[in-house]
């Protein structure tokens, strides 16, 4: 598992998860975060922010973030 960069731009890995669990999630998965980093005290999970609305969502899964190429995000 990559970890990525923080204030790196993610998106929601929907293919990692069961499809049942996908409206669980606030996420979408054409949605553009940005990965703040893991949470000290809890490790394995995150801060992420969206980039357009700028919300903040805290407390889930490092490992459903993948970090956006630059030739991946369209501004």
């Amino acid at each position: 598992m990559k970890i990525p960069r923080q204030y790196s731009l993610v998106k929601f890995n929907m293919e990692n998860l069961k499809k049942k669990y996908h409206s669980k999630y606030p996420f979408t998965s054409d949605g553009v975060y940005v990965y703040f980093g893991e949470i000290q005290n809890m490790p394995g999970h995150c801060v992420v922010c969206d980039f357009k609305s700028g919300q903040i969502y805290t407390g889930y899964h490092i490992e459903n973030f993948i970090e956006i190429s630059e030739e991946g995000y369209d501004s």
